[in-house]
C-alpha cells in the first residue's frame, strides 16, 4: 500500500488504498478522501472492546473506510505537533505504544491494550497501567510527539529515559521504573523517576511529550479576571 507523509510539524499521511481495501481509524481521524469511499463506524469487539480502547486513550468506536473498485486516496492528520511513523507489522508481530498514539491502519491490524503488571511501573511510568498494543499483520501509522529517535538495544543493554519520553517499544523490551538516587538529585535535579529499558529490542523515543508542551504553554495563557 503506497502512502505519502506530508508536512514537518503538523504532519498528514495520504494513503493510496487499492480497490476494495480498508483503512481503520478512530472516529474523527480522517481529514479528507476521494469520492466513493464507503464509511462504516462501529464498535469492534463489542462493548468490552470499545471500553478497552477508551481506557487506552482511543475512542469507543472505530471507523472503517473501504475504497471504491477503482481505488482512492484518503488522508489522516496528526492531532498534535510531531511525527507520523509508519510501521509494517508481520503476522503476530506486536508493538507497545503510549496512549492516543494510534492514528490509522489497515483493517488487518488489531488494536488492543497492554497492562503493566508492576505497581511502581504503572504508577510512575508516565502513561499509567494501560498502554496500547498493536498486532500485525499490516501497515499502521503511529503519532509520535515532537521528533522521533529510534534505539536498538542488545541483550541486557540498558537505557534510562525520562518516563514521558518513551513513545513505543517492542514487547521483548523489559520496562521498569526506578527512583533517582541522591537527595540533591531527587529534590533539585528536576527528575524523580526514570524508565529503565532493558534489551533486546527496539525503542522509539519522543522529544516533546504532549504534557511537556502543554506545561510550557500554560504560563502564557490569559488568566481570568478576579
Amino acid at each position: 500500500m503506497n502512502y505519502e507523509i506530508k508536512g514537518n510539524v503538523m504532519q498528514v499521511v495520504e494513503v493510496e488504498v487499492p480497490g476494495g481495501a480498508t483503512m481503520v481509524t478512530e472516529t474523527g481521524g480522517m481529514c479528507w478522501m476521494d469520492d466513493g469511499f464507503a464509511m462504516d463506524t462501529n464498535m469492534p469487539g463489542g462493548l468490552f472492546g470499545g471500553l478497552a480502547r477508551a481506557i487506552s486513550g482511543e475512542s469507543l468506536f472505530l471507523t472503517r473506510y473501504t475504497a471504491p473498485p477503482r481505488g482512492g486516496r484518503i488522508a489522516f492528520a496528526a492531532s498534535s505537533p510531531g511525527r507520523i511513523l509508519p510501521v509494517e507489522l508481520r503476522m503476530g508481530e506486536e508493538l507497545i505504544c503510549q496512549k492516543q498514539s494510534f492514528l490509522a491502519a489497515q483493517d488487518s491490524v488489531k488494536l488492543g491494550i497492554h497492562f503493566r503488571k508492576r505497581l511502581t511501573t504503572g504508577l510512575f511510568g508516565g502513561e499509567g497501567f494501560i498502554l496500547q498494543k498493536l498486532t500485525g499483520p499490516g501497515l499502521v501509522f503511529v503519532e509520535i510527539d515532537g521528533e522521533v529517535e529510534e534505539k536498538e538495544l542488545g541483550p541486557g543493554e540498558v537505557l534510562k529515559v525520562d518516563t514521558g519520553y518513551v513513545a513505543m517499544f517492542q514487547p521483548s523490551i523489559k520496562f521498569d521504573v526506578e527512583m533517582v538516587k541522591g537527595f540533591k538529585n531527587l529534590f533539585f535535579g528536576g527528575e524523580y523517576f526514570l524508565a529503565r529499558l532493558t534489551g533486546p529490542g527496539r525503542v522509539w523515543l519522543q522529544t516533546m511529550p504532549l504534557v511537556t508542551l502543554a506545561a510550557s504553554i500554560i504560563p502564557y495563557l490569559p488568566k481570568g479576571k478576579d
